[in-house]
Formats: structure tokens, sequence, C-alpha cells
């Protein structure tokens, strides 16, 4: 059983950090005024940022559990790519977006763009890599060819 959740825990968690920046925050600031909808994305994001520390301590604890559930190379690929989305949300969300609300008010070093362009990046890397650990863990070795 924690073989089937170890495979199908990335998946998952790509589908989740894919529909929040393609359908929710495009959604919300469609729909809602730029204050508001800022508000609801940063409320989304908070949640998003928690699970996806959650869904890495999770993913973590279930490659490392006795008896081992891949090889030597594959975990340590695997532990480095959940280590890195760790990594990023913890910089791109919990340091970096604490930043913002002083820089909306032309507080700060950088600008508010210049945050939420980093926080954009750091969610891209972290997106990426759960994408790939989600390919892995399909347990094919290369991509289709066409």
């Amino acid at each position: 059983m924690a073989e089937r959740w170890r495979r199908m825990l990335p998946g998952l968690w790509a589908g989740m950090l894919i529909c929040i920046a393609a359908i929710a925050a495009p959604a919300a600031f469609g729909a809602l005024p730029n204050a508001d909808a800022g508000q609801v994305v940063a409320r989304i994001f908070v949640r998003e940022g928690w699970l996806s520390l959650g869904l890495a301590a999770v993913l973590l604890w279930l490659q490392r559990r006795p008896g081992g559930m891949a090889p030597a190379g594959p975990t340590v690929a695997n532990a480095a790519l959940l280590w890195t989305t760790v990594v990023c949300t913890l910089l791109g969300y919990f340091a970096v977006q604490a930043l913002m609300p002083a820089a909306r008010t032309g507080q700060g070093v950088l600008s508010f763009a210049q945050l939420h362009l980093i926080t954009t990046a750091f969610y891209g890397i972290k997106t990426l890599a759960v994408l790939l650990l989600a390919w892995r863990a399909t347990g094919v070795s290369r991509p289709p060819s066409f």
C-alpha cells in the first residue's frame, strides 16, 4: 500500500500545483477586483505552501522506510527533488512572500513586481521538480519517442 501512495502522491501534487497556477489564480483575478483577488490567491498559496511541505515530508518518509522502496540511485535522485521542493517552498513562500506587503507600500529593497517574479520562479522550479517526481514514480526510464 505504501508503494501505491509513493507512486500516486507526486501526480496528485503536480496536478494541484498546475491547477493553482493555471486555473485558481487566473480565475480569482478575472472575477474579483485586484486587491480582493490578491487576498484570495495569497490564502490559496498559504494552504499550498503547508500542503507542499507536508507532501514532501510524507514522500521522504515513504522513501526512507525500512526495507527500502527503490534502489539507491533513484532514492537519492528522488530525495534531491523532494528537498528542492522544500527549499523552493520555504524560500518562495515563507521568505520572499513575507516581504511583499512592505513592497506594496514602497518599502524594502526590491519592488513588489521583483518579489512576485522571484516567487513565481520558485513556484515554477517546484512544479518542475514535482512533475519530474511524478514521471519517475511511473517507473518509465525514458520519455516516449514520437
